[in-house]
């Protein structure tokens, strides 16, 4: 099954099941809606990162209906999906109100999602307090922890929760993770733009990680093609994708850099 909506460029091989792990991408490859980008590369691909980042507004998330219709599409393209859940409010927020209606909004959008049977619930904890010192890092820590609580209470997809490895250093929830046995987002692009050793933070948190984004890097910039990855990131990359089974989404935003990133992974990866 191929759809071609508005002439747009298609993929014109399929990847599915080439990898050990799963490969994805993000339902914004095209200028369009989700039901559209799903089916331009359900047919290549073997999972979709549903990106959900807005919560505002009345048009912000899918509807009911569209979740329906994902749903059938994963049948018909023998599809799974991953959600990122929303990054315009957090939980870890200072405010105390926007606390409660982030955790409520993450709540409401896991449970809009349940019936996709999502392999992952990607969720940002961003670090908002400023300085580094001991007494702020317990400040936010013991928030974190609390909402997240308040959300593991509820949930049904609870299990499905990875935390997303940011910009500061991902010590900071190592407690927390472990306490309330939650998932792992690896996102290789984030470390490595930051400058951290990926393949000790690999060795670290293989064992929690279900879900790892990959985008080139260049220039302190990210989420771009593969093939702008620098020669002496390759090769830590290919590394930790030869020890990993679960689900690999480019997290890249055209059908341009899509296409050559899966091209630049498949050719390296057959030279490795």
């Amino acid at each position: 099954m191929k759809y071609q909506p508005n002439n747009y460029p298609s993929l014109t091989k399929s990847y599915k099941g080439i990898y050990p792990f799963k490969i994805g991408t993000t339902s914004f490859i095209y200028p369009d809606h989700y039901i559209p980008n799903v089916k331009m590369l359900g047919p290549y691909l073997d999972e979709i990162e549903l990106l959900l980042f807005e919560s505002k507004g009345t048009d912000a998330l899918p509807s009911k209906s569209v979740i329906t219709k994902l749903s059938r599409l994963a049948e018909d393209f023998d599809l799974t999906y991953n959600v990122h859940l929303p990054t315009d409010i957090s939980i870890s927020d200072q405010d105390p109100k926007h606390q409660i209606h982030a955790v409520d909004t993450m709540i409401r959008v896991m449970e809009l999602v349940y019936p996709l049977c999502p392999s992952s619930l990607t969720l940002h904890l961003p670090y908002i307090d400023g300085s580094f010192e001991e007494y702020n890092i317990k400040i936010w820590q013991n928030r974190v922890h609390s909402n997240l609580e308040k959300i593991l209470s509820v949930a049904s997809t609870k299990d499905k929760i990875a935390i997303e490895t940011l910009d500061y250093s991902f010590k900071l929830v190592d407690d927390i993770i472990v306490d309330l046995d939650l998932k792992i987002c690896l996102d290789l692009g984030h470390l490595m733009v930051h400058g951290y050793d990926i393949k000790k933070i690999f060795n670290k948190y293989a064992h929690r990680t279900s879900i790892i984004h990959l985008h080139g890097v260049e220039n302190d910039h990210d989420h771009t093609t593969l093939e702008r990855l620098p020669k002496k990131l390759l090769e830590p990359v290919l590394w930790i994708l030869k020890s990993f089974t679960g689900v690999v989404s480019l997290e890249i935003f055209s059908f341009e850099n899509l296409n050559s990133s899966l091209k630049f992974l498949e050719n390296h990866w057959k030279e490795d």
